[in-house]
């Protein structure tokens, strides 16, 4: 059973054999030093400053690109560290919304702090170069000037400054699985979990992790298979995709593309499902951010699929029903959709520079060309409270709306 994890004079997180006690009584280790992000270290500075350069010419279109019809997404200019990095989120700090960060894998560390009209490359100063740029930086979050960012190997940083300085908040080789997804709840207070499926909330800036399941996936599943129920012995596999909507519920897609497993908040265990396909989930995700609003999946062969418009998603079905949307992808995968709020446009990326879009809901989509020449696979498409949306993928590229 997952139970609190607190720091030891020793700085190492250790799990509580306890079911959920309180959090009275935890020690906290001398903080480690603070992570300042400092300008890039000299192995950045020529391609730094090359991409800065090449930057600015783009930034001035001839009067021949301004005559020709803009397209819907357009390349953002970014002073890469490294060659062709892979993109995995950007977030924006809420208190100011011109502050945004992008990470990516090799150490890859953006910043800006004009709503993204540039970017400049930054480092952790008490991170070693050739040791930084092992790192991948996988997920963010921002709320209020308070930031957290993980990665692997595992690591998690800290901000209460809007990114001006980070720590390194000490992690436990015995926690559950690998950090995969943090949110930022508030002052102090964020939600993290693992790729075992553990799901952990701080109120005191990662001191002490207090478990919100009471098991592991792989506990569920093995409890579950073992128990005679029809077609669980089907749940089988480790997980390759967490994900939390805006209010708590989560969502986990085996790496085997076989089936899914939902939770949420007040449940004590996962609850694996169908996948309801003949064929392999590709990836799944919130419809606008809110299980409420519903599911969506893509599967092998570019096909996507959504739960019912208007109709609730019961998650204690073992067969969640969806609803096959019209959609001609060539065979490239789709590898993430996003239903923007209060309206019916929603978006597709993946292998190929492959976009499309949709003005009805997701029950039809169009092939959008912005990308079709860009050697990328797409793999993030991410919307803000001020209309901006981009999309990340690999070789560095990043795209933005431009209506």
């Amino acid at each position: 059973m997952l139970g609190l994890i607190s720091l030891t004079s020793s700085g190492a997180l250790l799990a509580d054999p306890v079911a959920l006690p309180s959090c009275r009584g935890a020690t906290r280790s001398p903080p480690s030093p603070v992570l300042l992000a400092a300008p890039a270290p000299n192995r950045r500075d020529a391609l730094a400053g090359a991409a800065l350069a090449g930057a600015s010419l783009a930034a001035t279109p001839t009067s021949a690109q301004a005559a020709a019809k803009a397209p819907t997404w357009a390349p953002v200019q970014l002073p890469l560290a490294t060659e062709a990095p892979i993109l995995f989120d950007i977030e924006f700090d809420e208190a100011n919304p011109k502050n945004g960060f992008i990470v990516g894998n090799k150490g890859t560390f953006l910043q800006t702090t004009d709503g993204g009209s540039s970017w400049q490359a930054k480092s952790f100063a008490n991170l070693d170069p050739d040791e930084e740029i092992n790192y991948r930086f996988t997920k963010m979050s921002f709320r209020d000037g308070e930031g957290w960012i993980i990665g692997k190997p595992a690591i998690l940083l800290h901000t209460r400054d809007s990114g001006a300085s980070w720590e390194r908040v000490p992690l436990s080789p015995k926690l559950p699985g690998d950090p995969y997804n943090v949110v930022a709840l508030g002052p102090g207070k964020a939600e993290m979990s693992t790729s075992a499926g553990a799901i952990y909330t701080t109120d005191n800036s990662g001191r002490n992790w207090k478990a919100q399941v009471r098991e592991t996936i792989d506990a569920t599943l093995n409890r579950v298979s073992s128990s005679g129920v029809q077609g669980a012995s089907y749940f089988s596999g480790s997980i390759n995709d967490i994900q939390r909507d805006a209010d708590g519920s989560y969502l986990a897609v085996s790496s085997r593309g076989n089936f899914y497993l939902t939770y949420r908040p007040g449940d004590e265990f996962w609850i694996p499902h169908n996948r309801g396909s003949s064929r392999r989930i590709t990836s799944m995700g919130f419809v606008k951010s809110r299980l409420a609003d519903g599911l969506w999946m893509s599967t092998a062969g570019g096909e996507i699929s959504k739960t019912t418009s208007g109709q609730p998603v019961d998650t204690q079905l073992i067969d969640i029903p969806f609803d096959r949307c019209q959609i001609k992808s060539g065979g490239y995968g789709i590898l993430d959709v996003l239903f923007l709020k209060d309206s019916n446009k929603a978006w597709a990326v993946g292998g190929g520079g492959t976009i499309f879009g949709s003005t009805d809901g997701g029950r039809s989509w169009q092939k959008d060309k912005s990308a079709d020449d860009l050697p990328t696979n797409l793999y993030k498409i991410k919307s803000f409270s001020n209309g901006r949306v981009y999309i990340l993928g690999s070789n560095g590229v990043l795209l933005s709306n431009t209506a």
